[in-house]
């Protein structure tokens, strides 16, 4: 297991957009007291997560199929740097601590004071040793600044794999007590819609909505900079792209059961293509649309010299990003929580 190369160039973002219907009234919705807005606190760090109430219904997914969704809890912004680097660094004192096992035989909980912290030449070590990947949970060290400069306090986290997205949401449920995991597809554009069939449409202003090609100066923004929709979530159109916990299918639709469908999800069972949601900074305004969809694919990894290629890290999708949910029905067991954690595939494209 190793880390990988950021570089800056990134490759064009392969989508599909499908035609938005006519807006409908956006209408602020009014929430229970049960089903409010919270901040779910990291503990034993200063860093949050502001979540905001969804309530489920159903609406015409993608103008084709009715769909029914649940209650959720969505988070109001992506997950920024500030969050996602507590999933990522604490990697490095779980590695350590394997580190000092594997190679030197010693208990660092024995007598943490007497080891050293991490050093650049351990960090060497790492790169080259084969540690399963089921030993260490969380990323590797990545070489190069995965931000590409572009920002890191307050800025979406990007180039991440559809499966470190998946593993910070276990993080972050084994650190807050609640059960957190990606959206799925029809979650994710229910929440977009926030109540109308389409809040931007290509005869309005994006600007209003999202960061796109046209306005974002060739970076991502600081979330939350844009204004929200009647939800109150920010940044669903633009800024980065949302990765949802479905595998990718061209003929989704024409695979849903049901009429209406009711909560449907594709866990990904194939390494690629994965499904994610919504225009980034890199794409076109035309792609600011609740219905804008994509699938992952090698193109993400095109400069990763490694094989197999990190299962953590792209280094050529600094337009990719997700923001988690807590479902209101919370899983009762480990073994239901589970089902939504995938394992890794190795990456041989």
């Amino acid at each position: 297991m190793s880390g990988c190369t950021a570089t800056e160039i990134a490759t064009e973002p392969d989508a599909t957009t499908a035609q938005p219907a006519e807006p409908a009234a956006t209408t602020v919705i009014e929430y229970s007291s049960d089903f409010a807005p919270f901040t779910e606190e990291i503990s034993g760090t200063s860093e949050s997560i502001e979540m905001v109430p969804v309530p489920g219904g159903s609406f015409m997914m993608g103008n084709q199929h009715e769909v029914v969704v649940d209650d959720f809890w969505m988070g109001k912004y992506e997950i920024t740097w500030n969050q996602y680097n507590l999933f990522a660094n604490e990697s490095i004192e779980n590695i350590r601590r394997e580190l000092w096992q594997v190679f030197y035989n010693v208990d660092i909980d024995a007598d943490a004071a007497a080891y050293p912290t991490l050093t650049d030449e351990v960090l060497d070590v790492l790169r080259e040793a084969e540690i399963p990947a089921d030993v260490i949970s969380t990323p590797s060290p990545a070489y190069g600044d995965l931000s590409l400069g572009m920002g890191s306090d307050g800025y979406p986290a990007i180039n991440m794999t559809h499966y470190a997205a998946f593993m910070f949401t276990k993080w972050l449920t084994v650190k807050t007590g609640n059960f957190y995991r990606l959206p799925t597809e029809a979650e994710w554009e229910y929440a977009c819609r926030a109540g109308a069939n389409e809040y931007y449409t290509p005869t309005t202003n994006p600007d209003r909505y999202a960061w796109h090609r046209g306005n974002s100066n060739r970076s991502y923004a600081r979330v939350g900079t844009k204004e929200p929709n009647a939800f109150g979530l920010y940044d669903m159109l633009g800024n980065v792209t949302e990765y949802t916990i479905d595998q990718f299918f061209e003929d989704y639709f024409d695979r849903l059961d049901g009429e209406p469908a009711v909560n449907p999800m594709f866990l990904p069972t194939e390494l690629y293509p994965r499904a994610a949601r919504g225009g980034s900074w890199m794409d076109f305004d035309d792609a600011a649309s609740c219905l804008h969809r994509r699938g992952s694919s090698p193109a993400w990894k095109m400069n990763d010299p490694q094989l197999p290629k990190s299962m953590w890290w792209h280094t050529n999708a600094p337009f990719v990003g997700f923001r988690v949910i807590m479902p209101k029905d919370q899983p009762e067991t480990v073994e239901e929580m589970e089902k939504y954690w995938i394992e890794a595939i190795q990456d041989y494209f």
